[in-house]
């Protein structure tokens, strides 16, 4: 399965973004997707993850409530909304894809995700 990332920009706090995840070849066995952030001179963490099958979500404490992750299963497409964007969200954005079950842990690790897109820039200016 490949991963084309898209939608990301220059935005001011306070403002929306949405980012997309295209995923094509063998996308019908994807169990999860999520997306990842990673700052400069940061570690990547991890950001929000939807499960494939079910659609349920998880978020990571810092996006709760202001992104919400989705995704469509006929376009083999997951979205990522950001509103109420802050400085501290600028970051290169990764979409990932996990190809296996994974019980009852959710993926929230990039150890869980076996493939990854290329990131895209989001930069929120004061």
């Amino acid at each position: 399965v490949q991963l084309q990332a898209s939608g990301g920009g220059l935005v001011q706090a306070g403002g929306s973004l949405r980012l997309s995840c295209a995923a094509s070849g063998r996308s019908f066995d994807i169990y999860y997707m999520g997306w990842f952030r990673q700052a400069p001179g940061k570690e990547r963490e991890f950001v929000a993850t939807v499960r494939w099958s079910g659609a349920s979500t998880y978020y990571a404490d810092s996006v709760e409530g202001r992104f919400t992750i989705s995704r469509d299963s006929y376009e083999n497409t997951v979205y990522l909304q950001m509103n109420s964007l802050k400085q501290e969200d600028t970051a290169v954005y990764f979409c990932a894809a996990r190809r296996a079950p994974l019980g009852v842990v959710v993926a929230t690790s990039i150890s869980h995700y076996d493939t990854w897109g290329q990131g895209t820039l989001v930069t929120v200016s004061s």
